[in-house]
């Protein structure tokens, strides 16, 4: 079995241009507007983990730092999150936001 690579860190933000100007400032990259099937806010387009900003709110992914874990099905893999006793929070095509058995948040994101 492959391990899925971690592809997505997120942090949510009060103010995102703050928080965009920290990150940009500390890794020493771009971060770029999304585009919509990436959802809201500014991500790096690099090698290796990437990372996300976006406004703080209240859905399922908006208020933790979340690490994404990119999949080849993600139908498939919420299935087997739902089968090892975890739980779907925000289900979705493209990505979505989960619960391990603990209760700890993450998501899952389609390999593109």
């Amino acid at each position: 079995m492959t391990t899925p690579p971690l592809s997505l860190l997120e942090f949510p933000a009060d103010d995102p241009e703050r928080a965009r100007r920290f990150w940009v400032g500390l890794l020493g990259v771009e971060l770029d507007a999304r585009r919509d099937e990436e959802g809201r806010g500014w991500q790096t387009h690099s090698a290796g983990p990437e990372v996300g900003i976006h406004e703080r709110g209240t859905g399922p992914g908006d208020t933790f730092s979340l690490p994404y874990f990119t999949v080849s099905d993600v139908a498939a893999t919420l299935d087997q999150v739902r089968a090892l006793g975890g739980s779907v929070v925000h289900p979705g095509e493209q990505w979505a936001i989960c619960k391990d058995s603990e209760g700890t948040p993450f998501g899952v994101a389609q390999r593109r």
